[in-house]
């Protein structure tokens, strides 16, 4: 016999969450060209404004931001392709938009139309500030037509956000899809360290020998964060490496304090554990890809150019040493400087010659050491603008400044490595200099977080600064 239960007066059941209705700026867009799809089940609207801004820069000489500008016209363009003006003006359904259920969708509004005549605290439309009033009034118009309903409008400038709420629009915010944490301060550093005895921490934990190799086996619940290639280390000098990790167990090679420091790239010696650290993932061969994140001055660069050298010409294991970084605003600047391609990046690299004075400027010859070394190297300067399509084998690639990076243009870069290749890529987050990116929306946050579980890429964060203490006091303080 079915029994009924009767719920307390106290619980009500939840209404259904409608649709709700985002109203995308140019620059999401711009800084995610897949933004149409990270809605789920709900409407988003492209202002004609906006088609109009994509359209002008995807002829710029900025080609960063103009192939950024195309993809998105592609993106909208494969949704909308064949559907009849009044379903676009509608809502066209986004494929990929949900996994299951209903499907987002996808209207263009046409904005030339408004006018000051509806009944819409509409905002002028000065030469100045046209585009950005326009957008903001298709949510009033939005918000207007549908009372009671969520309409919102999503920009990553923040002065339009200021405006949008100023004029009267109820949901602002910014594009925060592209985040992989909620805090910065939560980003992996490659490296954990236990207060106290590491061991004391661990309640089971086995010895197994695979190969050459005598690895301490540990339950995944003991160590649930551990990720491959990680250090651990604690106060009483113990440290170690995750070699790997399965389903159940973490495995953990046992390394010594010293053999770290007595490291040697180049004639270059480790100064702090983090440092050391980090040579010791830069010298490993089974791993394709190296991120090193830190403030200026901790050494990142010059680590990463003294295992090249060492690695090139000491071990013969690359062809060629490649470097490369982004170089705003590239496209307007670097064609009007002479000389070849390298020549013309010189101003952007400085910094590698630089390094490449403090490797070599004991020597008696100085700058004739260091002709001699790019040319037995092989070191190519590279822009990151013509690194797209091509394939890089046998190669060492250092790709530097990554900070400003989108997730976007990190991936098209490392998908260009190929056989025999490694790639460091270097970054610190203290230092953007794009104005749609955040420590947390970066493309260099993105790899890291995206890089850990994988277990052919290490991860390190050098905190130490190392070039001088005029360096530490400004990087703390100022």
């Amino acid at each position: 016999m079915q029994q009924s239960v009767t719920l307390p007066n106290d619980l009500s059941k939840l209404a259904p969450a409608g649709i709700k209705t985002y109203v995308l700026d140019t620059n999401v867009l711009l800084h995610d060209p897949t933004a149409i799809t990270a809605f789920a089940e709900h409407r988003v609207v492209i202002p004609m404004t906006v088609l109009e801004e994509l359209d002008h820069i995807k002829d710029r000489r900025d080609k960063s931001v103009s192939r950024e500008a195309r993809i998105a016209i592609q993106m909208i363009d494969k949704v909308v392709g064949s559907a009849a003006p009044q379903a676009i003006q509608a809502g066209v359904d986004i494929p990929g938009s949900t996994l299951s259920g209903d499907l987002g969708r996808l209207a263009i509004f046409p904005d030339q139309l408004l006018d000051a005549s509806d009944n819409v605290p509409f905002l002028d439309s000065t030469q100045d500030q046209a585009n950005d009033n326009r957008i903001i009034n298709v949510a009033l118009k939005y918000q207007s037509e549908h009372p009671g309903e969520f309409v919102c409008l999503v920009t990553k400038d923040i002065n339009m956000r200021i405006k949008a709420k100023g004029s009267g629009l109820e949901h602002v915010e910014d594009y925060r899809h592209d985040r992989v944490l909620d805090d910065i301060d939560l980003l992996a550093t490659g490296y954990k360290k236990s207060a106290g005895d590491f061991w004391d921490g661990i309640l089971e934990v086995d010895t197994v020998r695979e190969g050459s190799i005598t690895l301490h086996r540990i339950p995944r619940v003991e160590l649930p964060e551990a990720y491959p290639n990680q250090f651990l280390y604690d106060d009483n000098g113990f440290i170690s490496f995750v070699d790997h990790v399965d389903a159940d167990y973490v495995y953990v090679a046992v390394d010594s304090r010293d053999n770290l420091m007595n490291q040697r790239f180049w004639g270059l010696a480790p100064r702090n554990l983090e440092q050391a650290m980090a040579m010791r993932l830069l010298d490993n061969d089974d791993l394709d890809m190296t991120v090193l994140t830190g403030p200026a001055g901790s050494g990142k660069t010059l680590l990463a150019l003294a295992y090249g050298l060492h690695a090139i010409l000491e071990q013969k294991k690359f062809s060629k040493l490649i470097v490369a970084r982004s170089t705003p605003p590239m496209a307007e600047e670097i064609g009007f400087l002479p000389g070849t391609e390298e020549e013309k990046m010189a101003p952007w690299l400085a910094a590698f010659d630089d390094n490449l004075e403090i490797l070599h400027g004991a020597d008696e010859c100085a700058f004739g050491s260091i002709d001699y070394v790019k040319e037995r190297a092989n070191i190519q300067f590279k822009s990151l603008n013509f690194m797209r399509g091509r394939s890089f084998n046998g190669a060492y690639i250092i790709i530097d400044e990554s900070q400003g990076l989108t997730q976007f243009q990190l991936k098209s870069i490392i998908s260009r490595v190929g056989a025999d290749s490694k790639i460091v890529v270097l970054g610190n987050l203290a230092q953007i200099d794009n104005k749609y990116i955040s420590p947390l929306t970066s493309g260099l946050t993105y790899l890291v977080e995206r890089a850990k579980p994988y277990p052919h890429a290490g991860i390190m964060h050098i905190n130490g600064i190392v070039r001088s203490r005029l360096a530490a006091f400004a990087e703390e303080n100022l």
